[in-house]
């Protein structure tokens, strides 16, 4: 007979939105989202100000489905912006916990999510995990050289998803993970290109620093003029900051970050719009081609996923420049959720052992 799948809470903080399921192992059976407006999140100084406002958002969804926390196995919560780690299951800690208060490497919603995992996890009494980490770092030691000592290059990318995605790709082409060779572009509000090989992503650009542009984010600018800019004095360091990622990209050249919107201006003849969609779908293809450099021109697919891969302009656009490399695989499933499920599921039937962070 086979082993009943555990009931696994799931819950990923976005920065605009916290979505909340509810698994048989990695079936989803319960699913619910809900989008934060700007001013409905101003009204918080602070990002952890935040906390018991989303907690209250995952006790409403638990209520409406009539589902007791006791019932629950495990709660899973997306991984932030905690220490370099290898990828895998995290038990949350009193560790964790602080350092993504502190956000030793940065602020972002994700950070949220180990703590809104050990607070329902706590009241149900069951283990509380993250699963890849944004900080997941399996950068070889060449990535890390950024061109000055005292600016390394860090390990900041779509971690959860990348990784998920390159297995359900292996699998899909038959062949073991360990034996593969990807580029992958996780492209949303941030882009993610990675080169991942046997699994592990051994370089990337940083979506919040370098790399393309994206619908809120300006990816990597001109150092000199930058370095201009922020001693002009027309800026503080809160407005620059804000300047390169939330107010970049799309939204910068355009004043949307809704793909849809751009494509409809641009089917209503729209130039400057068509220009600077089909620049971003460059970008991305030359950072794509740099990938390719990194595995040395062995490349068994090029993977492309998240909310901008539903985009059939984009992705032509991107193919188009790219497809010479390897073929082009498109995966817009949104893969997060289920990839929390399946790394909480895989700890709790003794599939894989949970890391401890340290």
């Amino acid at each position: 007979m086979a082993a009943k799948e555990p009931l696994i809470l799931v819950i990923n903080p976005g920065s605009t939105s916290t979505r909340v399921g509810l698994f048989d192992g990695e079936r989803p059976r319960q699913d619910k989202t809900v989008r934060h407006p700007p001013e409905e999140l101003n009204r918080f100084a602070t990002l952890w100000d935040q906390l018991e406002f989303r907690l209250a958002f995952v006790w409403d969804a638990l209520a409406e489905w009539t589902c007791s926390v006791m019932d629950l196995d495990a709660v899973v919560g997306r991984g932030g912006l905690l220490k370099p780690v290898d990828g895998g299951v995290y038990r949350v800690t009193e560790r964790m916990l602080e350092d993504a208060r502190r956000g030793i490497q940065g602020q972002h919603a994700a950070n949220l999510g180990c703590a809104l995992a050990w607070e329902v996890a706590r009241r149900a009494d069951v283990p509380a995990f993250v699963v890849d980490p944004v900080s997941v770092d399996e950068f070889e030691p060449l990535a890390r050289l950024s061109g000055h000592p005292q600016i390394p290059r860090r390990s900041l990318t779509h971690a959860l998803s990348v990784h998920a995605i390159a297995r359900d790709a292996a699998h899909r082409l038959g062949r073991p993970l360990e034996q593969t060779r990807f580029i992958v572009g996780h492209l949303g509000g941030g882009i993610s290109v990675c080169a991942v090989r046997s699994g592990r992503i051994i370089d990337a650009n940083d979506a919040s620093s370098e790399g393309p542009f994206s619908p809120e984010r300006t990816g990597g600018l001109p150092l000199q003029p930058v370095i201009t800019l922020c001693f002009s004095g027309r800026v503080t360091e809160s407005e620059m900051r804000r300047m390169v990622m939330g107010q970049g990209g799309l939204v910068a050249y355009l004043g949307i970050t809704d793909a849809t919107a751009v494509e409809k201006r641009i089917a209503q003849g729209d130039t400057y719009a068509a220009q600077v969609y089909e620049a971003m779908a460059y970008q991305i293809a030359k950072e794509i081609g740099a990938m390719a450099a990194v595995l040395n021109g062995r490349v068994d697919a090029i993977l492309l996923t998240g909310g901008l891969s539903r985009s059939d302009l984009l992705v032509r656009w991107i193919r188009q420049r790219v497809e010479f490399i390897a073929p082009v695989i498109v995966l817009s499933e949104d893969m997060e959720m289920r990839a929390l499920a399946a790394g909480a599921r895989r700890v709790l039937m003794g599939e894989e052992t949970a890391k401890e962070y340290v």
